[in-house]
C-alpha cells in the first residue's frame, strides 16, 4: 500500500504488493492464490468464491517481522461448487506456491452453517421467485398481475428452524415489494404477508407462504430533490482547512499520529481492522491493541408476523461488511483534509475487486480538551482532536458506518452508525400493534435491534493482562459510614472466561491492566471500558435466534486468545443451528486472570421506529470508549499548543473592532491586568492583598505523549 496520490483536499493510498505481514490483501495476491488452486485442479465451471480472506500469521512472526523477511502470506479460499451445494475450504500459501490445507465445510451436518451468499445468488433468488407458480398466484389474488415483471424481489438469510425441508440446505427466503416506476423506492411498497423459502443449490422453491389481505402501501418512499423540494438558502457552507496540513503521517499501511502509532487494514469480511497500536510515551513506544474490529453484528426482529419472524440478519457473517463497502467521496462522506485506505474484496469467481477510498482517515476539531479559569486571571484551555479511521457499508435497506477515535488524552472510541431505510411491512392506518410501530399511513416498521460486536485483542503494556470488573457501591450507615455520605467502589477479577453484562445504576467498567507495569503510584497500568449498557439481546433465551446470537446476550466477554478465534457467532453463523463463536470459546473455561486475553464487547440500539424515521433515517450513534485509567502518571495531554496565541480566531480575539472590548474581557486578562472588581473579589475570597506579588509555578517536566518525533 505504498502507492499514494495526491488530489485537491485528500490523498489516496492504493492497493500495491504488500511490505508487512499484516497489510491487507493486494489484487496480485488474491490472482496468484487462485492460479495455485486452478493448477492443483481444484476448479470448475461451477465453482464460486463466497469469501476470500487473509490468514495472519502467528504474533511471533509478526512481532519478531523487519523489512526484507518472508511476508508469511497466506489466504483462506472458500470455493462453493453451485452444483452440490458443497463448500471446501482451502489455505493457500504464497511464499511456499502451494495448497497448505483443504477442508470441507459441514453444511449437512448439524449444527450446519453456510458460507455467506454469492452476488449472483440474489440474481438468481429473483429469476426463482418471478417465475414461480404459487408467488404468481398470490400477486394475482392481491391484484397486483400488473407487477409481476416490475416486482422487486428482496432475498434474505433465512434464519433457522429446524425445518426438515430446510436444514443443511442452502437456503434463502424472499419477500416482495412494488415499484411504481425505475426509480421509485421499493421500500414503501411491501406486500404484506406474501413469502417464498427457496433451495439456491437446486434452484427450486421449497414453499410459498401466503396468509394475507393487508393492502400494499402504495405511499411515498421517495427522498430526492422532486419530493424534498428546493434546497435550504439560509444553511451557510462550512469549511475545513489545515493550510500547514494534517498532523498524521502515512508510510504503508502505517500511520502516526500525535503519539499513535497503528496499521490499516481491510478484509471482505469485517471491512475496517487496526492493527499493532501502540502510544509514544517519552521515547517508548507502549502497546495498547494487538488488532481490533467489528466482526459481526446481528439484527434480530420482533415482530411474529410471516415475512418478519425469522430476520435476524448477520450482516458480517452472511453478507460480508468488507465486501458491500462503500467508495467514500471528498465532501459527502468526510470532511477536510483527507487520507483514503482503497479496500480489498473480490468477486463471485475469486477474482480481486478493489474498492477505491474505502476507508477515510481525517482529524476533527472535538471542542474542549481541557479548561480551568483561576479567579482573576486568563483562562487556560486547549482544544480537544481527534483522528477519525471510518468505512461505510450498505447491506440492504441499511447502511452502516463503523469509526474508530484517537484523542489526544490517549482515549480510544468505537463508534457505529446506522442510516438508510427502515424495513417496513404494510398495515391498517391507524391500528395499534404490539411489535410495529406506524411511521406512514398504512406503513408499519417493526421494533428491532442493531447489535454490533467488537473484538478487541489488547495488550495493555504487554500479553500479560487481567480484567477487573468495577461497581460503585452504597455504604450503609454505621461504623464505616457514621454520616451515611460515603460510597465507594469494588473489583471483582475476572478469573475465567465469561461474558458479562453491563449496570449502569452501579457505573460499571471493565479495567484491562498490566501484570508487569506499575505507574509512578505503584499500581497496574490499565484502560478501562465504558460501555453504554443499552439492552441485550431481547429475544426469548430458548429461541432460535438467541442460540445463533449467544454473543448479543452479554456486553462483554472475556476470552483466552487463540488465533483461530475470530468470530463472535461462529464462522458460519448463515443456517447455523447455534452455539457457535463465544459459547464455543469459553465452553472450556480458560483462566484469563493472567496471560494474552482477548475482550468482546457488544453494543448498538433497540429501534422502535417513529415517523422522522421515514423515508430515510437519520443517523443514529452509538459506542463504547477505551479510556486510560493510570497508563499515563498524569494527564499526558498538559503539552497541547494553546491555539489562543497563533492569530486570528483565537479564543482570546474579539471579533468587535474596538481593542477597548477586549482589553476588558476578564477572559483576555492576565492577574496583572485584571479589572479592579474581579481583583478584589479575588482578594476577599482568598484573604490575599491584590498587590502581592504571586509566587511562582513548581516547574516539573511534563510528558511526551503526543509529541511526534
Amino acid at each position: 500500500m505504498a502507492d499514494v496520490t495526491h488530489t485537491h483536499g485528500k490523498r489516496v493510498s492504493h492497493l500495491t504488493e504488500p511490505t508487512h505481514p499484516l497489510d491487507q490483501l493486494a489484487p496480485s495476491e488474491i490472482e496468484r492464490g487462485r492460479v495455485i488452486l486452478e493448477r492443483e485442479g481444484k476448479l470448475s465451471e461451477t465453482s464460486r468464491f463466497p469469501s476470500v480472506m487473509p490468514v495472519e500469521p502467528p504474533k511471533d512472526v509478526v512481532r519478531a517481522f523487519t523489512p526484507g523477511n518472508d511476508l508469511h502470506r497466506r489466504i483462506e479460499y472458500i470455493v462453493l461448487d453451485t452444483a452440490t451445494g458443497i463448500s471446501v475450504e482451502y489455505i493457500v500459501n504464497l511464499s511456499e506456491d502451494a495448497i497448505e490445507r483443504e477442508r470441507r465445510v459441514d453444511s449437512d451436518v448439524r449444527p450446519y452453517g453456510q458460507p455467506t451468499y454469492l452476488f449472483e445468488e440474489f440474481e438468481q433468488a429473483d429469476q426463482i421467485v418471478r417465475s414461480c407458480p404459487a408467488w404468481q398466484a398470490a400477486m394475482r389474488r392481491r391484484g397486483l398481475e400488473d407487477h409481476l415483471d416490475t416486482a422487486f424481489i428482496g432475498p434474505l438469510a433465512p434464519g433457522f428452524f429446524a425445518r426438515d425441508d430446510e436444514q443443511g440446505r442452502r437456503v434463502i427466503r424472499s419477500v416482495t415489494f412494488l415499484k411504481e416506476f425505475e426509480t421509485d423506492s421499493h421500500w414503501a411498497h411491501p406486500v404484506e404477508g406474501l413469502l417464498v423459502t427457496l433451495d439456491l443449490t437446486k434452484g427450486e422453491v421449497i414453499r410459498v407462504e401466503d396468509d394475507s389481505d393487508t393492502p400494499t402501501h402504495m405511499g411515498s418512499g421517495n427522498y430526492g430533490p422532486d419530493v424534498a423540494g428546493p434546497d435550504r438558502e439560509s444553511i451557510k457552507p462550512i469549511e475545513i482547512t489545515q493550510p500547514e496540513g494534517p498532523s498524521f503521517t502515512v508510510e504503508g499501511s502505517k500511520v502516526e499520529w500525535e503519539g499513535f502509532s497503528f496499521r490499516v487494514g481491510f478484509n471482505a469480511r469485517e471491512g475496517l481492522v487496526l492493527s499493532q497500536l501502540t502510544v509514544k510515551d517519552g521515547d517508548e513506544e507502549r502497546p495498547i491493541m494487538y488488532r481490533g474490529s467489528v466482526p459481526e453484528m446481528v439484527v434480530p426482529y420482533g415482530d411474529t408476523s410471516i415475512n418478519r419472524y425469522w430476520i435476524s440478519y448477520f450482516d458480517a457473517g452472511e453478507y460480508y461488511l468488507g465486501k458491500n463497502a462503500n467508495s467514500l467521496a471528498l465532501g459527502c462522506d468526510c470532511l477536510g483534509v483527507i487520507h483514503y485506505f482503497d479496500g480489498s474484496s473480490h468477486d463471485d469467481h475469486g477474482r480481486p475487486v478493489t474498492i477505491p477510498q474505502a476507508v477515510c482517515m481525517h482529524e476533527e476539531d472535538y471542542s474542549i480538551l481541557w479548561k480551568h479559569t483561576e479567579l482573576g486571571h486568563q483562562p487556560d484551555v486547549r482544544r480537544q482532536r481527534r483522528l477519525v479511521i471510518s468505512y461505510f457499508a450498505t447491506v440492504g435497506n441499511y447502511d452502516y458506518g463503523f469509526y474508530w477515535y484517537l484523542y489526544l488524552d490517549g482515549t480510544i472510541e468505537v463508534e457505529a452508525k446506522a442510516t438508510g431505510i427502515v424495513y417496513n411491512g404494510s398495515g391498517i392506518p391507524g391500528e395499534i400493534e404490539p411489535h410495529r410501530s406506524e411511521i406512514a399511513p398504512g406503513l408499519f416498521s417493526p421494533v428491532h435491534q442493531h447489535l454490533f460486536c467488537a473484538r478487541l485483542d489488547l495488550e495493555i503494556d504487554g500479553a500479560d493482562n487481567y480484567v477487573d470488573e468495577v461497581d460503585l457501591a452504597q455504604v450503609p450507615m454505621g461504623e464505616a459510614n457514621p454520616y451515611g455520605n460515603a460510597f465507594t467502589w469494588t473489583k471483582t477479577r475476572i478469573e475465567t472466561e465469561q461474558g458479562r453484562t453491563a449496570d449502569n445504576l452501579k457505573g460499571r467498567t471493565w479495567h484491562i491492566g498490566s501484570n508487569s507495569r506499575r505507574n509512578h503510584i505503584g499500581k497496574p497500568t490499565e484502560y478501562q471500558l465504558v460501555s453504554e449498557g443499552l439492552p441485550t439481546l431481547l429475544a426469548d433465551p430458548d429461541s432460535f435466534v438467541a442460540a445463533r446470537a449467544a454473543f448479543a446476550s452479554k456486553h462483554t466477554w472475556v476470552t483466552k486468545y487463540h488465533e483461530e478465534e475470530l468470530w463472535p457467532a461462529g464462522r458460519y453463523p448463515n443456517q447455523h443451528a447455534g452455539g457457535g463463536g463465544l459459547p464455543e470459546y469459553i465452553a472450556d473455561a480458560e483462566s484469563v486472570d493472567g496471560g494474552d486475553i482477548v475482550l468482546w464487547h457488544t453494543f448498538g440500539p433497540t429501534h422502535i421506529p417513529r415517523p422522522e424515521d421515514w423515508p430515510i433515517m437519520p443517523v443514529d450513534a452509538y459506542h463504547f470508549w477505551l479510556k486510560p485509567y493510570g497508563f499515563f502518571d498524569r494527564n499526558p495531554a498538559l503539552n497541547i499548543p494553546d491555539w489562543s496565541t497563533r492569530g486570528a480566531g483565537g479564543c482570546c480575539e474579539s471579533n468587535s473592532p474596538s481593542d477597548a472590548d477586549v482589553a476588558a474581557s476578564p477572559c483576555c486578562s492576565s492577574g496583572a491586568d485584571a479589572p479592579a472588581e474581579v481583583e478584589s473579589m479575588e482578594a476577599q475570597h482568598t484573604g490575599a492583598n491584590p498587590s502581592a506579588a504571586a509566587a511562582p509555578p513548581q516547574e516539573t517536566p511534563l510528558p511526551r505523549f503526543g509529541v511526534r518525533s
